[in-house]
Formats: structure tokens, C-alpha cells, sequence
């Protein structure tokens, strides 16, 4: 399995940037990721967590609980409620004083529009991988190309948010496989080809920026798929 190197993903920052870390965690197992049938047959923003979900979303709080001991933390959530629920289940790990957080509509998944039947989210679902993930636009719903257009809005108000000098020492993003990626995209300017063959982060799991002298470095190592069933062209400026 390749990685991304860690190494070569620094942004850096001028003067002195808060939080210490910015963690991206993806919710925990939803009732559609066990049956995909319920996006054709309910509103994608109230499928809800899996009992098994509820419980790695608690453990995702104890690894956090772990991680940041007893640094303040700051949650923007996804309003979707597997998201909200994920939310509620890591917060256990932590008392109440410990964190503030906001719910930030940016955070949420992919528009998928109205899905009549399961043979259509098949469809689109197939026609969007061999199209390409980044560009492929859902019929009534969002191209990839939309929510990244939203993670760089959400990117100049988190900026806003970290130059206070009351903002706590972490920030944590709650939300989706998709959204995380394409915040990672456009935190560290990686290239469509860099996201089509990055993978979706398990759920309940954790991506972590870390800030260090020179900048925000991924402490997390990110897995890559082989190869992508989307049409692949780099900038090649070696004549090769």
C-alpha cells in the first residue's frame, strides 16, 4: 500500500498561527454504509449512526481524550446527523469545560439530489467513477469541484477563527470521507490526481495536522489507491 509522505505536505505559515493541531474526524459507521439502498429512500441528512458506529465514534473520543489530555479543544460539526451523533459520542471523553463547538454546514457531505430508485445511485454512482470523482457533477446534486469550492470559504473563516486570542488549542472538523479529503486538497494545494487516489478515511477515524516550526505538516499518513478508474494527466515539465 502506498502513502502519502507525510514530508512533503507543509504549508507554511507567516507569525504565529494557532491551533497546535487540526484534526479531521470522519463519522462513524452510518446505516448506509451497511445498506446503501436508504440514499434512494430517505434524505441523505438523517441517515443516522449504526450501534457499531455510536461505538467508534466513543472510541475515536478516547483516542482524542488521549491525544490532546487536557488541551482545550473547538468542534465545528457537520449539521448531517450521523455527524451530530458522532459529535455527541466523542465529546463523552472529554468534561464539558474542555471544549466549545459550533455546527458549520460547510462541513456536510456532497449533494447527491433526489435519488428516485437504487438503480439510479448505481448508475451514478458507476458513470461518476469512470468520469472522475473531482469533476463529475450529480445530477440535481454537487461536483466534488463544489465542495472544494466550499472548503476554501471555510478555509478564510477558520483563519479568522485561529487569529483570536482566545481560540483553544485544537481544532477538530467533524464530517465525511469526501469532505476530508478535499479539505486536505485544498489545505496543502495537492492536485486533482493526489485526491482521486486518496482513500476514505475508515470511520470513525482521525486525520491529523500538526503544527510545527515550519508549518502544519500531516502527522497522519494517508493511504493511496493503486491506480484511479478516472483519466489521469499531471503537469509534466521535465519534457519527459
Amino acid at each position: 500500500m502506498e502513502y502519502i509522505r507525510c514530508e512533503y505536505l507543509i504549508k507554511r505559515e507567516e507569525g504565529q498561527m494557532k491551533p497546535k493541531r487540526i484534526i479531521l474526524i470522519r463519522h462513524g459507521e452510518s446505516e448506509a454504509n451497511v445498506n446503501c439502498r436508504l440514499f434512494a429512500s430517505m434524505p441523505d441528512y438523517i441517515i443516522e449512526l449504526t450501534e457499531r458506529g455510536r461505538r467508534q465514534a466513543r472510541e475515536a473520543g478516547v483516542e482524542l481524550k488521549e491525544l490532546v489530555k487536557n488541551e482545550t479543544l473547538y468542534f465545528y460539526v457537520s449539521p448531517f446527523w450521523r455527524t451530530r451523533t458522532t459529535f455527541e459520542e466523542v465529546a463523552k471523553a472529554f468534561p464539558r469545560e474542555q471544549f466549545r463547538y459550533s455546527e458549520e454546514p460547510r462541513l456536510r457531505e456532497q449533494e447527491w439530489g433526489y435519488l428516485r430508485s437504487q438503480e439510479e445511485f448505481e448508475r451514478i454512482r458507476e458513470e461518476r467513477k469512470s468520469y472522475g470523482i473531482f469533476y463529475y457533477r450529480i445530477p440535481g446534486g454537487e461536483a466534488a469541484t463544489d465542495v472544494y469550492d466550499r472548503m476554501n470559504d471555510l478555509l478564510g473563516s477558520l483563519h479568522r477563527d485561529f487569529s483570536r486570542d482566545n481560540f483553544p488549542e485544537n481544532c477538530v472538523l467533524v464530517s465525511h470521507g469526501l469532505t476530508i479529503r478535499l479539505f486536505i486538497m485544498r489545505w496543502f494545494h495537492l492536485t486533482v490526481e493526489d485526491f482521486e487516489r486518496m482513500c476514505v478515511p475508515e470511520n470513525g477515524g482521525m486525520v491529523i495536522l500538526e503544527k510545527r516550526q515550519e508549518g502544519y505538516v500531516l502527522a497522519t499518513p494517508l493511504k493511496l489507491l493503486e491506480k484511479t478508474e478516472g483519466h489521469a494527466r499531471p503537469i509534466c515539465l521535465d519534457g519527459k
